[in-house]
């Protein structure tokens, strides 16, 4: 496919997009810390990158990125930039309902931060009754990712979200700091929600194990990832 950033469409090119598409990707995640390792834009950019290649192979149009999010709990750790939760969620309606304008009436949120996620799916319902169609699409969910990495690997700025960060952002990763770390219990884990910040249960900002992530592995991940995100993107053409 040729050129899928919106960004860079003039105008009319996009009149003529949106005459005969009505669907986008929008990919969001944030600026906050992901170990001693991860450049802190790990998650926009790795949702960036996972739109553009479903674009490409869809020829859907995708957006620039969102890239802060709701990010307050990681603020112990320099770097970390976070907007309000009601700041993030209705900055994101403005930009789905100037896409409405345009015609648009399905959205696919590609998103990299888990923390962006309570809000994005109140979001979805709000906009569903407006008429556009708003779904959330999240890599490190993928079921398939099990097989890849244990569950310890799995976990913020471990193997999984390293190893994607090697394959896409290699420069940017220095694995001559990475670390595990075991994340601290909480009193009240199993009994209560309770509003954690992320040094309560690590001092790195790593949850788990990151050592044994590898470039390769991150490869395998982002073929996985663009796949089921094709899938999502064809799914709700079909809808």
């Amino acid at each position: 496919m040729g050129e899928v950033r919106l960004s860079n469409f003039s105008w009319v090119r996009a009149r003529d997009y949106f005459s005969t598409n009505d669907i986008v990707l929008l990919p969001v995640g944030s600026t906050e810390q992901h170990g001693p390792q991860n450049p802190l834009g790990t998650d926009h950019l790795i949702a960036y990158e996972l739109a553009l290649e479903a674009g490409r192979r869809t020829g859907v149009a995708v957006l620039p990125p969102v890239p802060y999010g709701v990010s307050v709990h990681h603020s112990a750790f320099p770097g970390t930039v976070w907007v309000r939760e009601e700041v993030f969620k209705e900055y994101v309606r403005d930009i789905v309902l100037s896409l409405k304008k345009h015609g648009v009436k399905k959205v696919v949120v590609v998103n990299g931060h888990g923390g962006n996620l309570n809000a994005l799916l109140s979001l979805s319902r709000e906009l569903r009754g407006e008429g556009v169609l708003t779904v959330v699409f999240q890599w490190w969910t993928l079921p398939k990712l099990s097989d890849l990495f244990t569950r310890e690997e799995l976990g913020h700025a471990a193997a999984a979200e390293t190893s994607l960060n090697l394959f896409l952002n290699g420069k940017s990763v220095d694995m001559s700091s990475v670390v595990d770390e075991k994340p601290r219990k909480l009193p009240t884990d199993g009994l209560a929600y309770f509003p954690e910040y992320t040094d309560d249960r690590t001092k790195t900002g790593v949850f788990g194990v990151a050592t044994t992530a590898c470039k390769g592995r991150g490869e395998r991940v982002f073929e996985i990832a663009s796949r089921a995100l094709v899938e999502t993107i064809e799914a709700l053409r079909r809808s």
